[in-house]
């Protein structure tokens, strides 16, 4: 389908529903030699991808932005990930310019357990950061490590999310999986999370902690989509329960990192058939309301 074909069929879909365009939390961009190696890892099908995983949106920055932009995307974020120590101040800082020259990116930063941590994420609270990416396979550290401690009471105290990968796909990892989290949440149960690709594989116990915490929530990032749904899809009986969660849902796509087309990213969320009400909530609403986004 050609970009404009796809950018109509998109914006008609939200215009369908009444909506001015969809607020997308979970795309990513991020220094170009970064994302060189993330494309470059994906293209080798590594252990933590565990596939054959053609990326979808191999543009340069400024196209990539253009075409969220093309499609009707309102706001959206910069996730980016350290995998070791030493990375994350220095992510912070091009995340930060890189916001201030997209106006529709929510400045997004992020984490690492490590000496430092909690001075860096205090600056980039104070900088006005609205999101944070946390990626427990990729980055391979435990969420309840000590040095993560006083960050999750500042993020607490500060009321600003963290779209955190913990569930156990596409691979799993040492500390992936619902309980790390719970643990997490024991401590610091006002954490306001966003449970990344809906805690796949672990969908059930996920929502769970939705339902204990008021302030988890969850993306349905790669879920319910055809390439996900042969690995590790989402029982019906878990599929009914989602409606309770209509105001728990947020819509996430993995921009530019997807191998299928956006419009499938959307129609897998539109074709779930939970009504018009909910899918506004998903693709617009709740995003707005949990961001402030209120001239989105």
């Amino acid at each position: 389908m050609a970009h404009s074909e796809e950018t109509a069929a998109v914006r008609a879909l939200a215009s369908s529903l009444g909506l001015p365009g969809i607020v997308d939390v979970h795309t990513h961009f991020m220094p170009r030699s970064v994302l060189d190696k993330v494309w470059a890892y994906f293209d080798s099908a590594g252990p933590l991808v565990g596939r054959h995983w053609p990326i979808r949106y191999r543009h340069a920055e400024e196209e990539r932005v253009q075409r969220l932009r093309d499609l009707g995307v309102l706001a959206f974020t910069s996730m980016l990930y350290p995998h070791k120590p030493g990375m994350a101040a220095w992510l912070n800082a091009w995340a930060t310019d890189f916001a201030e020259r997209t106006p529709e990116c929510l400045h997004t930063a992020t984490l690492y357990p490590e000496d430092g941590a909690g001075a860096y994420v205090r600056a980039a609270l104070d900088g006005g950061v609205r999101v944070f990416k946390a990626h427990v396979q990729v980055g391979d550290y435990d969420p309840t490590d000590p040095l993560l401690d006083p960050v999750w009471g500042l993020l607490s105290e500060a009321g600003v999310p963290t779209v955190i990968h913990c569930g156990s796909g596409p691979a799993p990892g040492r500390f992936t999986g619902p309980e790390p989290i719970r643990r997490v949440l024991a401590r610091h149960p006002r954490l306001p999370l966003i449970i990344a690709h809906m805690g796949m594989p672990e969908y059930d116990a996920f929502l769970e902690l939705a339902t204990t915490h008021d302030r988890v929530f969850l993306d349905t990032t790669m879920s319910f989509t055809p390439f996900i749904d042969e690995m590790m899809p989402m029982a019906p009986g878990t599929i009914a329960r989602l409606p309770d969660f209509g105001d728990r849902i947020l819509f996430g796509s993995d921009f530019p990192n997807i191998p299928h087309s956006y419009l499938e990213a959307v129609h897998s969320v539109l074709d779930l058939g939970l009504g018009d009400e909910w899918n506004r909530a998903v693709l617009h609403d709740n995003a707005v309301r949990l961001f402030g986004l209120g001239g989105a």
